[in-house]
């Protein structure tokens, strides 16, 4: 093992010093559900039968929950080699694709438009005015790094004015780290007809131009080519060596389509390879109809003269020397090193052995969890620790099951994750209500988890703590999209996944205030046609289903009881659990079934909502929320029943006066150990 080992790295060494070549090549002429696997899609992003690449999928009749509006990304599922590190090498690249932006109601209110971007790996999607670029619009600034074209077509505070109409129009621009445009031109997007239009892109590694040409349309509704905007920068200095690229789209509360109906790119060798690091290009159509020819500085409308550059064949000549010098010296360095790596290695592998031991993974979870191909990117913990402070106090935003939760990552001990594998499955889970996870970190004897940034926090903040007050809407916005992420977990994924410590403070809230489930640190994997799997005992006391205490059992329904304790928390602003309150109010549960008994539920409501809510929608709500904790887990309705009561697509059931009890086998001594007394359950009655 250590030897096939040691040989691996000797042989990586010698093809180090080897001219390779890295590039990505494809042409989707027509992009259907077939080309799906060659996608990964983000939020309201998804492929149509008909016209391809929908980015904000919505129809004309019905807008979206979110009061951003829809917001959605498309990359392709490769990411690209722009540079290379060692030897500097910039890759070029020419990409043009067919799109429409399409006014739904034809009212020429206009939304916000689309982009192509590249941005560094796992790079966060935002919604609202932001095109779904990676930037925050609250605080102006950029959550990573990325450089984009922006097809534009809303006027907001950072867009350029038009000098001859002193208005904003639409316009196409060059972005870098900023909604605000390095280089603009004027554009006809002709979005209310939804025709086609066109577009190329292309970088040229050597003069570092980057260039955009486009269709517009002139008076006569025709469809002509634009000689573009270019713009000289060198993406060494601003984006990482492997980016994500593809088309991002927000359409904040307004409706409108933005389709990508073509797509084709074609990125170089390094300079190393034969082409000497040229930009690809395509053949130039002079009438008009096709890809433009390509674009110079001389036919620009923005930019200046380029500075002069050296030869191709000089270039060339002085790296062959300089790798035949490299491969002389390598011949006698080689040799000692690897006597060196040996002994490391050796080293190496004891320490290691008993370190994937303290965790409980063997090791060949360890490299699955390192080398699966779609996990998130690996991080170190220097840099974790950098962004947390060293995890301080100050940068600390709560406490999870088994965890502190830090800005900018949460830290996770052994307790929650017993496989990699099963981190790997829910890593690859995708819903636009679960917290998505970004990255990972297996050091010093610890395994953390990078999640995406949540600007508001979690829900239990904004009910207990006073961080705002959520009007009803929002709310009730809440809770479908928590239901909307457990049904996804319970039954929309391949695998069904069971939670098991769905509460307030897992529940996160986004710069919008769109629900996003997180803290899979409990999760477990079942088939869909098994209804439970034997667990140790573990949850949030409040929160946790009766039977769980007494079966050692999770199940979709115990789920749903803590969904539906959530759901009374957000309609009564009240704790599951509160010793501060009165005793007959200290169970949440108990002291709403009780005022649901008396026909006094609204006394229940949150008092700070005064008389700003729906009276029928916080009704449904509470009777929802004690279906959902029936004693009785046979009893509870599935989350799919829920979501349809919560969308008045079903009624809900008659409960009981009082609050009924349900039996259970005798649990094992096992399982009290860490209780002092566990209630005697009777005969339940009826819904």
């Amino acid at each position: 093992m250590l030897i096939s080992r040691l040989m691996s790295i000797i042989t990586c060494l010698f093809l180090a010093l080897i001219p390779y070549a890295s590039s990505i090549t494809f042409n989707f002429t027509n992009i259907t559900p077939k080309n799906s696997h060659d996608f990964l899609f983000s939020r309201d992003a998804a492929i149509t039968p008909s016209d391809g690449i929908h980015l904000t999928n919505m129809k004309s009749d019905s807008g979206s929950e979110s009061l951003a509006g829809p917001v959605g990304r498309v990359t392709y599922f490769k990411s690209l080699h722009l540079w290379e590190k060692d030897s500097n090498d910039l890759a070029s690249f020419s990409t043009s694709f067919t799109f429409v932006i399409n006014d739904l109601n034809a009212n020429n209110f206009y939304a916000d438009g689309f982009a192509f971007f590249l941005a560094q790996n796992n790079s966060m999607i935002n919604s609202g005015r932001s095109l779904g670029l990676p930037f925050n619009v609250t605080t102006n600034t950029s959550m990573c790094p990325f450089v984009a074209v922006e097809f534009d077509t809303f006027g907001d505070d950072w867009d350029p004015v038009n000098p001859n109409t002193m208005s904003k129009d639409d316009h196409v621009g060059i972005n870098i780290n900023s909604l605000t445009s390095a280089v603009s031109s004027k554009w006809n997007s002709n979005m209310t007809y939804g025709k086609e239009c066109k577009a190329l892109i292309e970088y040229n590694s050597e003069s570092k131009n980057l260039s955009v040409s486009f269709t517009n349309f002139n008076d006569n509704n025709s469809r002509v080519w634009e000689t573009g905007i270019y713009y000289i920068i060198d993406l060494r200095g601003v984006l990482p060596e492997w980016v994500i690229f593809g088309f991002s789209a927000s359409t904040e509360d307004r409706s409108e389509n933005n389709i990508v109906i073509s797509w084709t790119l074609n990125s170089t060798e390094f300079e190393g390879g034969e082409n000497n690091g040229s930009t690809p290009t395509f053949i130039p159509n002079n009438t008009g109809s096709g890809l433009p020819p390509t674009l110079s500085p001389e036919k620009t409308v923005r930019g200046s003269n380029l500075p002069p550059t050296m030869s191709p064949d000089a270039v060339k000549e002085g790296k062959n020397k300089l790798r035949k010098v490299a491969l002389v010296v390598g011949m006698f360095v080689l040799v000692p090193i690897s006597t060196i790596l040996a002994i490391f290695l050796w080293r190496r592998k004891k320490t290691n052995v008993d370190k994937v031991a303290e965790l409980g993974l063997s090791l060949e979870m360890k490299n699955e969890f390192e080398n699966g191909p779609s996990m998130p990117r690996r991080l170190s913990y220097h840099e974790l620790a950098q962004s947390t402070s060293y995890f301080a106090e100050t940068e600390k935003l709560g406490e999870g099951g088994f965890r502190g939760v830090y800005k900018g990552c949460p830290r996770l001990p052994n307790k929650g994750l017993k496989s990699a594998s099963e981190v790997r499955i829910i890593s690859r889970l995708r819903h636009r209500n679960l917290v998505q996870l970004t990255g990972w970190c297996h050091d010093k004897g610890e395994l953390l988890l990078a999640y995406e940034f949540m600007e508001n926090g979690s829900l239990d903040l904004h009910l207990f703590k006073g961080k705002n007050l959520l009007k009803w809407n929002t709310r009730y916005k809440i809770v479908r999209g928590l239901a909307s992420a457990l049904l996804y977990l319970h039954e929309e994924w391949e695998q069904c996944v069971l939670h098991r410590d769905i509460k307030s403070s897992n529940v996160m809230l986004d710069a919008n205030f769109n629900a996003k489930l997180g803290d899979f640190g409990l999760a477990k994997l079942v088939d869909h046609e098994k209804g439970s799997q034997t667990t140790m005992l573990a949850g949030t006391l409040g929160y946790m289903a009766p039977e769980c205490v007494v079966t050692d059992r999770a199940t979709k329904e115990s789920d749903v009881f803590s969904f539906g304790v959530v759901a009374l928390e957000i309609a009564c602003g009240r704790k599951a659990i509160d010793y501060k309150t009165q005793a007959n109010q200290m169970r949440l549960i108990e002291w709403v079934w009780e005022l649901y008994g008396t026909g006094s539920l609204l006394e229940a409501v949150d008092p700070s909502l005064g008389s700003d809510y729906e009276e029928e929608e916080i009704k449904i709500l509470m009777i929802l929320g004690l279906w959902c904790v029936h004693p009785d887990s046979e009893l509870r309705p599935s989350i799919r029943q829920a979501l349809k009561a919560l969308n008045s697509e079903a009624s809900l059931p008659l409960l009981p006066s009082k609050m009924p009890v349900a039996s259970y086998l005798t649990p094992p001594i096992s399982s009290l150990s860490d209780f002092s007394s566990i209630s005697k359950y009777e005969p339940s009655s009826s819904i």
